[in-house]
């Protein structure tokens, strides 16, 4: 029996050995196989997008196919559930929005993987402001007029979003809030919402400057501010709600995860390799061209920075009373 024993013992040493200076190696050997980034949206999308650009980049300099993969599906859960439940290894990567990451956890009661417990934050790609936007028929030309308008007596006030518990929901109904505004929430499934506002059927609406700037070129609609901490290059004549004394910077942001347990060295090799990416002038150019930023962080930056966002929704979002559809 000790001898058998001696034996076991020495075989767990041995594979112990092989395994942990394999696990050790894989930091500096990785990438050395195809990477997959699981997209949470359809193709086509603004996180699909920005996505393969970065894995175009990514695979050029790593010299290994990045392969993008659109899983969308639960108001994006699908995509956090297959990454949350995928091997560790940083071979299978989710890029990812807000709502998925910081608003869905509270919208939603029974996650399968909840985002902000099973995901590591890698890179923050980039912030996209969101466009206060009224009717281009509108009489009212800013701000300031809207406001007085929309707190008239005998207004009949609503505005629109693409469905409960998104972006353009929740921006909505914080901004009522916080504007002193009583408007009623009108939720559709996509880009009805937009062609509503644009014939006068809603009064205003959030949306994020990549699907509004074109309507706003064309003068269908009228950009009265934007969610941002300074104006966009983009539309540089449409001051931020900061100007106009209402605290709200909230965008919609674009990030890559993986899975929470994979290993702090590949989390860094991943983030190094994406904020170099993020820092090309010719990339910072083409996105600020679609109304989007650039933005770089390291890990633990943009890890507080999830958090954080997290910590903002969550209240609104059960204030708000937003169920899924």
């Amino acid at each position: 029996m000790k001898r058998i024993c001696v034996i076991e013992v020495l075989a767990i040493l041995i594979i112990g050995l092989v395994f942990g200076n394999a696990f050790a190696d894989s930091a500096d050997t990785y990438p050395n196989r195809p990477i997959k980034i699981i997209v949470s949206f359809t193709a086509g999308g603004t996180t699909d997008i920005l996505t393969r650009e970065v894995a175009n980049q990514m695979s050029m300099r790593w010299k290994v196919p990045v392969i993008v993969e659109n899983k969308p599906g639960a108001a994006g859960n699908l995509g956090t559930e297959i990454v949350g439940r995928s091997v560790p290894d940083g071979y299978t990567l989710l890029a990812s929005s807000s709502g998925p990451i910081a608003v869905n956890p509270t919208l939603f009661r029974n996650l399968a993987v909840n985002p902000q417990k099973e995901l590591q934050p890698l890179a923050l790609l980039a912030d996209v402001p969101n466009v206060l936007v009224i009717p281009g028929n509108s009489p009212e030309n800013n701000y300031k007029e809207f406001l007085i308008y929309a707190k008239g007596k005998n207004v009949d006030l609503s505005y629109g979003s693409t469905g409960i518990g998104t972006a353009a929901h929740l921006l909505g109904f914080l901004f009522s809030q916080r504007a002193n505004l009583h408007a009623t929430h009108i939720p559709y499934k996509g880009a009805e919402a937009t062609r509503d506002l644009v014939s006068g059927q809603l009064q205003y609406m959030f949306a994020t400057a990549p699907s509004v700037i074109p309507l706003i070129k064309s003068g269908q609609l009228k950009a009265i501010a934007v969610s941002a901490k300074t104006r966009m290059k983009a539309l540089p004549d449409v001051p931020t709600l900061i100007e106009y004394g209402v605290d709200m910077t909230a965008g919609a942001w674009f990030g890559l995860f993986a899975p929470v347990k994979t290993d702090p060295a590949i989390v860094q090799k991943i983030n190094e390799m994406a904020v170099s990416i993020l820092e090309s002038p010719a990339l910072k150019l083409k996105l600020s061209m679609q109304g989007a930023d650039a933005m770089p962080m390291s890990v633990n930056e943009f890890t507080k920075f999830v958090h954080a966002d997290f910590e903002l929704w969550a209240p609104v979002v059960k204030a708000s009373g937003a169920r899924p559809e």
